[in-house]
């Protein structure tokens, strides 16, 4: 049985709530971040423009700079921009609403020809969940703008979120025509490697690090090599990339994480605690949270696993109250971790609103864990039928499936990754054992 959330979390979610609502700083108030979106896309690269000092020391200056010049259209949007990063990096969806005023402001001066600020609200509505936003407002701003680096990456993100992965690849290429850019290049990789070319992922990742020269986006583009081939289960791999991704940018979280899911990969549990605990520690997100819980319930420390899965009910809560759609999120922690009802629910919610694997493969597991396996079986082979190699969705149309499917899903999860989830992977061993 799951653990469920319970009562003895409360003093957790509520330290969790002080962290993401305290310490604002922003013109005329506000809180700061988000949710990576759910591991769909590739992470979004750094805003641009912010200086060398680093994310939160280029919002100061901004806010700074508009304290004094009010009335400058193009300060607001990359200020509004730079909350929605501030959002997606440091777990707080508080800061949200500061980005979409920021951004009104922007209009509001100059509500023709402002194609920063329309992908501004791009990237804001991608930030949300609402995909269908973040294409219109995408395609507003290459209207005015075809060349705008950041409205061309987050069309490509729409795309793919919202299960359009024909569309999204001639978007990637158009892109990477017009704008050959580190963020451009980065999904262009993730769009290839969601229909099974991994090794053209890899050599697009590759030739982009190639050419960075900034820490950051050194630090950036060694992280998404290392978390390619986290999944593709070569944890030697991830651990060199990751490694080098930190000795450029020694505090990057994205770095961290990844190391802690090779680290635990390779057995070094002790070592993977370590790293989660710090990347939650200062930005408590889903996937973070659920990693380190199903850590502490590998190893039969099932109340401190408990706290994690409790502090990601607490995230959802404040995130949707901030005009995040977390159905997903909910969907994905919620099957295995508290509400089996509530995940199923979710992940209804959300396929309607999107075809995605991802979605698919939530919905799939939403109605195992609920006792409906023949229903789960057709979203679970629509999750595996792009070509994706993720080692979780095998073993969900492993454990949905019956006899030799059964049997050949189970392994191609464990050959490809066996280090997917300390919890699944020992969950997949067991049924392969009484299949044979």
């Amino acid at each position: 049985m799951a653990p469920r959330f319970s009562g003895r979390t409360a003093v957790a979610a509520c330290a969790l709530a002080l962290a993401l609502t305290g310490g604002a700083v922003a013109i005329g108030g506000g809180g700061g971040g988000r949710p990576s979106a759910p591991a769909a896309v590739a992470p979004a690269a750094p805003p641009t423009g912010l200086g060398t000092g680093g994310l939160d020391q280029g919002v100061r200056a901004l806010q700074a700079h508009l304290r004094a010049q009010p009335k400058d259209h193009a300060g607001w949007a990359s200020l509004g921009t730079a909350y929605v990063e501030q959002a997606r990096v440091q777990g707080d969806p508080s800061r949200y609403a500061e980005a979409d005023r920021a951004l009104a402001r922007s209009l509001a001066l100059r509500p023709g020809g402002n194609d920063t600020a329309l992908a501004g609200r791009a990237a804001l509505a991608a930030a949300r969940h609402d995909f269908r936003g973040a294409l219109r407002e995408a395609r507003r701003a290459l209207a005015v703008n075809p060349y705008g680096e950041r409205a061309l990456a987050t069309r490509i993100d729409a795309l793919v979120e919202l299960g359009r992965y024909p569309q999204a690849a001639r978007a990637a290429d158009e892109a990477d025509a017009r704008r050959p850019g580190l963020p451009v290049l980065t999904r262009f990789a993730y769009v290839r490697e969601l229909r099974g070319d991994v090794t053209g992922a890899r050599r697009v990742l590759e030739r982009t690090l190639a050419g960075a020269s900034a820490s950051g986006d050194v630090a950036y583009t060694a992280t998404t090599l290392g978390q390619l081939a986290w999944r593709q289960g070569d944890f030697g791999a991830a651990l060199r990339r990751c490694g080098q991704a930190l000795r450029a940018d020694p505090g990057y979280v994205a770095a961290l994480e990844c190391r802690a899911r090779a680290r635990a990969g390779r057995g070094d549990t002790a070592g993977a605690v370590r790293d989660l605990r710090e990347v939650v520690a200062r930005y408590p997100l889903p996937g973070p949270l659920v990693a380190l819980g199903e850590l502490y319930e590998a190893r039969g420390d099932t109340a401190r696993a408990r706290e994690q899965y409790g502090l990601v009910s607490a995230w959802t809560g404040l995130a949707r109250a901030h005009g995040v759609d977390v159905d997903l999120d909910t969907a994905m922690a919620a099957a295995d971790h508290g509400d089996r009802g509530a995940a199923l629910r979710a992940a209804r919610a959300e396929w309607a609103r999107r075809h995605t694997v991802h979605t698919a493969d939530a919905l799939a597991w939403a109605l195992h864990v609920n006792g409906r396996d023949a229903e789960a079986l057709a979203p679970a082979r629509f999750a595996t039928g792009t070509g994706l190699r993720d080692a979780s969705f095998f073993y969900h149309r492993g454990v949905i499936a019956r006899g030799a499917e059964r049997r050949e899903w189970l392994g191609r999860a464990l050959r490809l990754n066996p280090g997917f989830s300390p919890v699944g992977a020992a969950a997949a061993r067991s049924l392969l054992r009484e299949a044979s």
